[in-house]
């Protein structure tokens, strides 16, 4: 009999932020233990459900008692098995010894072909799980698979959990199925909210459970209760004619601290506003779990939204202690801003020399050094002003000195920006101080100015070379410096902006600020470009473009990055030719062939030794498409450059029909593969074609 099955495991107060993560794992892992004993049907629907308090899931058609099923196992050839007069050999008996297979069972062993031998296959109908025998097991199970980093122990059990735990349900339709977990034995009841619900809750059927919960005052979805707080916070901001602005992460995690929710309304006071509107913002988002209310324009209000667990006639409390908590954070905020700005900020710049940046790569003073010097070539190289970027790159760092990003380390940058601002600092400056962070993450916004963009280069470029060139290169999954976030920042500000720089040339210059000997690896520049291509790859694929016309454009290692966009189009637009294959599987030709040459040496084409038609034909076809294939390559014209190459597949397709390039005339054989180079070297001028042969 199948029947809708329902674990619930109540606990005390569950990490908020790993919540999610916790039922989702849970109930993947009952239902994966149901499919093995082949309880349920493999990819059936379920439902998970997390609260503060409790983990649960809630999965249709779930059977008493699996279906016996016939078990075919393969045993040994028939050669080893029987012997000349058909009788079991010492191998199979020590086979089915060991499996506990009667000898009884042997007249009824099967022989069939098995590939290119006769082998023997033993049948058994195996009895199905019982779901009452295996249910306990099965949830065991799926709490050790929890991403739980740290267990504890409570009372005097030896049971350990990632918290206390009080109850447990496992139920099968109306039946309480038997077992224990986590020193809990299965039953049907249940709490509702700590203050709204009084008394157990007793489940009757394994359906009821979200109905019955909510009777007691708990919505048990997470993704159900997520969206109330969400429509909720919105339509309070809207009766205010406000702005709210729902980060996932802290929905999330409100999410996973309430059970009923229910929002308020409550303020600070205006004075608070002097502060810079980050500092307020992150301290009631990060400390308190508020939602800051904001104007039209987007500057923030003396108000913020609350998510609170008790829904109450009368919040007044709930709101003045709000209030009264949220205050002496915000006078933190405003106590460091005000001291800091008195300490004065460009003066601190000569203590970054006291702060270690690394232990082989110096101070963060030396760092700035070289950030200054980099951003001011940078700088330099896009026809902004150098003396600003160096500026720039020399004071980005000094707000890490400050009492506020010490208090919040997520507004370094930002802070640095307000802090130049109230010394008068040039606005290209104190841009480029808030900006060099950015891209903070996939997807954030870039930097602005150019300024503000050498600085950000300079910024990730000294990361990058300082710890390859230490030997620190991530590895797997380990980037303890975020390098590949680094590599992909700078990527996505040489090709969106776009800006016209070599990436070659920028980790040769970044290489050159630091003292000779520091940077003890051999090959950092070619290693570090390898690996920025690497990350090129990933990003473009991720961006939708096709492996295979990937390749042909990173096949030649291209250092203008701000090119590679109009490359790739290039590509694609050839794919639509109608000799794009023929083309593309004659360059492959070609490259296998000069590989083949010694030395990889080959002559300029002579005239005067050409000898067939078919490669007269291909030497003129190539003097006469040359100068138009360079003209647009340099005006990065590469679709026009590609376009002009499909006009010489008559001639390519008639040189290898008619040609022998490898006779014995070693004269002849060599203006041959001569006139193959440089054939082979028009048709990579925008990318490696032959990559695009199947």
């Amino acid at each position: 009999m199948e029947n809708t099955l329902l674990i619930e495991l109540r606990t005390e107060e569950l990490p908020p932020k790993a919540l999610a993560k916790l039922g989702e794992v849970f109930a993947a892992g009952v239902h994966a233990g149901l499919a093995d004993r082949h309880l349920v049907q493999t990819g059936s629907h379920y439902e998970w459900f997390a609260t503060p308090r409790r983990l649960a899931v809630q999965i249709p058609h779930v059977l008493a008692q699996a279906p016996n099923a016939l078990l075919q196992e393969k045993l040994m050839p028939v050669s080893v098995a029987f012997d000349a007069e058909g009788k079991p050999t010492p191998a199979l008996l020590k086979k089915l010894e060991s499996k506990g297979i009667p000898v009884s069972e042997v007249p009824k062993f099967e022989k069939r072909i098995d590939g290119k031998s006769e082998v023997v296959f033993y049948s058994n109908m195996v009895t199905g799980a019982i779901l009452q025998n295996s249910l306990d097991i099965i949830v065991e199970d799926a709490l050790k698979k929890l991403p739980i980093p740290k267990v504890m122990r409570w009372g005097d059990s030896d049971v350990q959990f990632v918290r206390p735990v009080h109850g447990l349900i496992m139920l099968h339709g109306g039946n309480v199925v038997p077992g224990e977990v986590l020193g809990l034995k299965s039953g049907n009841s249940t709490l509702g909210h700590r203050f709204l619900s009084a008394g157990a809750i007793t489940l009757n059927n394994a359906d009821d459970y979200t109905n019955v919960l909510e009777q007691g005052k708990v919505i048990a979805s997470f993704a159900k209760r997520r969206d109330i707080i969400a429509k909720a916070l919105q339509a309070k901001a809207d009766e205010l004619g406000a702005q709210v602005k729902l980060h996932n992460t802290l929905l999330d995690e409100v999410t996973a601290l309430v059970e009923w929710p229910a929002i308020y309304v409550s303020e600070f006071e205006a004075e608070y506003l002097e502060v810079p509107q980050e500092c307020l913002i992150l301290t009631m988002q990060a400390n308190q779990k508020y939602f800051p209310l904001f104007n039209a324009d987007g500057k923030l209000q003396n108000r913020f939204l609350i998510v609170s667990n008790m829904a109450v006639a009368d919040p007044k409390h709930i709101i003045e202690g709000n209030a009264r908590v949220v205050r002496p954070r915000l006078s933190d905020a405003r106590f460091f801003y005000n001291q800091d700005r008195k300490h004065g900020f460009a003066s601190r710049a000569f203590k970054l020399g006291n702060v270690v940046y690394h232990n082989k790569l110096g101070s963060q003073g030396d760092r700035a050094q070289r950030m200054s010097t980099l951003s001011t070539w940078i700088a330099a190289q896009l026809g902004a002003d150098p003396i600003i970027a160096g500026r720039a790159g020399l004071l980005c760092k000094v707000d890490l000195l400050t009492d506020m990003v010490g208090e919040f380390p997520e507004l370094q940058g930002i802070m640095g920006r307000y802090y130049a601002q109230h010394e008068g600092a040039h606005p290209d400056l104190t841009e480029a101080m808030d900006h060099h962070y950015r891209p903070r993450f996939a997807g954030d916004l870039l930097p602005e100015g150019l300024i503000s963009c050498a600085v950000a280069l300079a910024d990730k470029l000294d990361s990058l070379t300082g710890f390859f060139g230490i030997g620190q290169i991530p590895t797997g999954d380990k980037d303890p410096f975020g390098l590949r976030r680094a590599a992909l920042g700078i990527l996505r500000i040489l090709m969106e902006k776009p800006l016209p720089l070599d990436l070659g040339e920028l980790i040769a210059e970044a290489t050159k600020t630091f003292p000779g000997g520091m940077l003890s690896s051999a090959g950092v520049e070619t290693q570090l470009l390898d690996f920025m291509l690497d990350r090129l790859r990933g990003l473009l694929k991720d961006s939708g473009y096709a492996q295979d016309v990937i390749e042909s454009v990173l096949a030649q290692r291209p250092t203008r990055i701000d090119l590679v966009p109009a490359r790739l189009a290039a590509v694609q637009s050839f794919l639509t030719l109608p000799e794009a294959p023929a083309l593309a599987a004659a360059n492959k030709r070609i490259g296998n062939i000069l590989k083949k040459v010694e030395g990889g040496t080959f002559a300029e084409p002579d005239a005067a030794l050409l000898q067939e038609d078919a490669e007269k034909a291909l030497y003129a076809r190539i003097q006469e498409i040359a100068p138009i294939v360079q003209t647009h390559v340099g005006q990065q014209d590469y679709a026009g450059a590609l376009k002009a190459l499909a006009s010489v597949r008559a001639e390519v397709d008639h040189f290898f029909d008619k040609v022998m390039v490898n006779v014995d005339d070693s004269a002849v054989r060599a203006n041959r593969l001569g006139l193959l180079k440089a054939l082979f070297d028009q048709l990579n001028a925008v990318a490696d074609i032959s990559k695009l042969s199947v």
